[in-house]
């Protein structure tokens, strides 16, 4: 559980790098000495190349989660095979042992 949460405090940690990133060349480009029609072009372009890392990101942040949660879901099922065949040994054992002791008395 602590990676999972790991893994999204560093998920929220990149976006929020990538949108303090684009706010800041926002703000960069309007303080620049410039026409409007290019300060506007280049802030939407600067703005559709962020968006498209984030997107990006968002996609491969999503496909290692999902793998994640698919390799948790194999352990899980071994590990409860194992721990049923385990019970299933012990009660089989303790009926052997039982009947001997009936057995004997």
């Amino acid at each position: 559980m602590r990676q999972e949460e790991s893994g999204s405090g560093v998920g929220a940690v990149v976006l929020s790098f990538f949108l303090g990133g684009l706010v800041g060349a926002g703000v960069a480009l309007l303080m620049a000495p410039r026409a409007g029609t290019e300060t506007r072009q280049k802030i939407r372009d600067l703005a559709e190349d962020v968006k498209g890392k984030a997107e990006d990101y968002m996609g491969t942040a999503r496909e290692k989660a999902s793998s994640a949660l698919e390799k948790g879901k194999e352990f899980v099922e071994k590990k409860k095979s194992l721990v049923t065949t385990a019970v299933e040994a012990g009660v089989e054992a303790y009926e052997r042992e039982k009947g001997k002791v009936s057995e004997s008395q």
